[in-house]
């Protein structure tokens, strides 16, 4: 990637980050997004914390060149954080693409004056590739849920129909494999 473009976007990080954390703060609800914004303890606010300090190791994966498809815990915890949330996909995979609009806006000045735009477009397209893997990871974690969830349901159905007496003969773990 291009050199200039990379100590730009060094030269900003702390305001990338702060700025891009505002923006994925600002798709939750405003009673949430107030508290996700004022509380920055980790124990009382681990919403916060897990988005702040995976947005940073995102971005510094980026900096660095690093291999996305390798595996990126911080981006695992802040999919899972999401997850669980009541987002539609898009919205919990929209934090990805802020980070484009993010960048843009800190660095409009710069682009106008230098030609970093075709490296831009470089570190957008790694952007890009970021949220596709996001995207895999979500719905692997929904999945997830939802294979809680109908288990859950399978157990709490078997100790009904117990209590109730209909269902004597077969075991909980025979119920739960019955598809």
């Amino acid at each position: 990637m291009d050199s200039t473009l990379m100590d730009l976007l060094e030269k900003k990080k702390s305001a990338i980050l702060r700025r891009w954390f505002d923006v994925i703060i600002e798709t939750y609800p405003s009673d949430t997004s107030g508290f996700l914004k004022k509380q920055k303890d980790q124990f009382a606010n681990p919403v916060a914390y897990t988005i702040s300090r995976g947005i940073e190791s995102i971005l510094e994966a980026l900096l660095e060149g690093k291999d996305l498809a390798e595996g990126l815990p911080f981006l695992d915890d802040i999919i899972k954080v999401r997850a669980i949330q009541d987002f539609t996909p898009s919205k919990a995979m929209s934090f990805v693409f802020l980070l484009k609009k993010v960048v843009r806006e800190e660095l409009e000045k710069e682009i106008k004056q230098s030609p970093v735009a075709d490296a831009l477009l470089d570190f957008e397209s790694k952007i890009d590739e970021l949220a596709l893997l996001a995207f895999d990871k979500y719905i692997k974690c929904r999945e997830q849920i939802y294979k809680l969830k109908t288990d859950e349901l399978k157990r709490m159905t078997f100790k009904l129909l117990k209590k109730a007496n209909l269902m004597s003969e077969i075991s909980e773990q025979e119920f739960e494999h019955k598809d």
